[in-house]
């Protein structure tokens, strides 16, 4: 199929985006990469009227790192970000999730905060927002603002960008130093979207646990943290193991956060089972010991 029809506009100005936006509202799309978008109006999920390009606006292509985040404009590519030395440095997450996402013509292509603007709960980079504590930055002629996370995702697909606005960019936190980073995720085939996919962030001082966050993709229907420190907590990690009493306790908890759905790619019962194996496994390795038995082909944690 073939999309609508629809009025182009190529604004080489941000101001002039905004403006388009304000004025064709709930008729108006933004197209930065396309790869979410364009299969959508290809099937004609959605027919816009307007499609407002934002390729040509100045600036907005940058990745920024400070001591307390790593900021993403709007038309940074995924596999910009995922080639970032400097942005993989201070926030390991990022790269360590890129490098699952689709296909490198796909991540040449897509960009990082058009993923998050899609809020598809089978995202990766939606989790990698969640567990970094991160907040996307929206701009209308009104002015702008910043909506952290936990406001950003609304439901499955829907995200708190409003008509006129425009995601400009998004800033991921950095974890306190000596914090261990993985990702991993399972799925039929190298490249679809996740059956489950899980995000972990791990700190430990003196024996004891400090941080200890997960995140998950295609298990909850919007990104959500689960904070394992409680499950952690009083136990002596200083020999870089976890014992089986532990890693039960954790697959407790995970099994009883996540909130998985069932479709014709997995059951809800196989997708909760992923997602508690695959923390127990990753906290294993984060910790030194021996891991877990692996659950899929793809998944890896670097």
């Amino acid at each position: 199929m073939k999309p609508a029809p629809f009025v182009y506009h190529a604004p080489r100005e941000l101001q002039e985006a905004l403006d388009l936006l304000a004025e064709h509202g709930h008729e108006g799309k933004v197209l930065a990469g396309g790869q979410s978008l364009v299969p959508v109006l290809n099937m004609r999920l959605a027919a816009p009227a307007h499609l407002v390009d934002i390729n040509r606006l100045p600036d907005l292509d940058r990745v920024e790192v400070t001591d307390e985040l790593v900021r993403v404009g709007a038309l940074v590519r995924h596999a910009d970000l995922l080639a970032d030395d400097a942005a993989h440095e201070a926030q390991p997450l990022l790269r360590q999730a890129l490098e699952h996402v689709a296909h490198p013509v796909i991540r040449n292509r897509g960009t990082v905060v058009g993923s998050l603007a899609h809020a598809d709960p089978s995202g990766e980079m939606p989790a990698i927002l969640a567990i970094t504590d991160g907040a996307v930055q929206l701009r209308s002629g009104d002015g702008g603002r910043e909506v952290p996370w936990h406001e950003f995702f609304v439901a499955p697909m829907e995200s708190a960008v409003a008509p006129e606005e425009l995601a400009v960019g998004a800033t991921f936190g950095r974890f306190p130093a000596g914090t261990r980073t993985a990702f991993t995720e399972t799925a039929r085939r190298h490249g679809d979207y996740a059956v489950a996919g899980t995000a972990l962030a791990l700190r430990v001082e003196d024996g004891r646990a400090t941080l200890a966050r997960a995140s998950y993709v295609s298990v909850t229907e919007v990104p959500s943290v689960l904070d394992l420190l409680p499950v952690l907590e009083g136990h002596d990690l200083a020999g870089g193991t976890a014992d089986d009493a532990l890693l039960e306790a954790v697959g407790t908890a995970v099994a009883g956060f996540v909130d998985p759905g069932d479709d014709i790619h997995a059951t809800t019962d196989y997708r909760r089972h992923l997602a508690v194996v695959q923390t127990r496994r990753l906290l294993a390795d984060l910790l030194g010991g021996p891991t877990v038995s692996p659950v899929g082909r793809k998944e890896r944690n670097r």
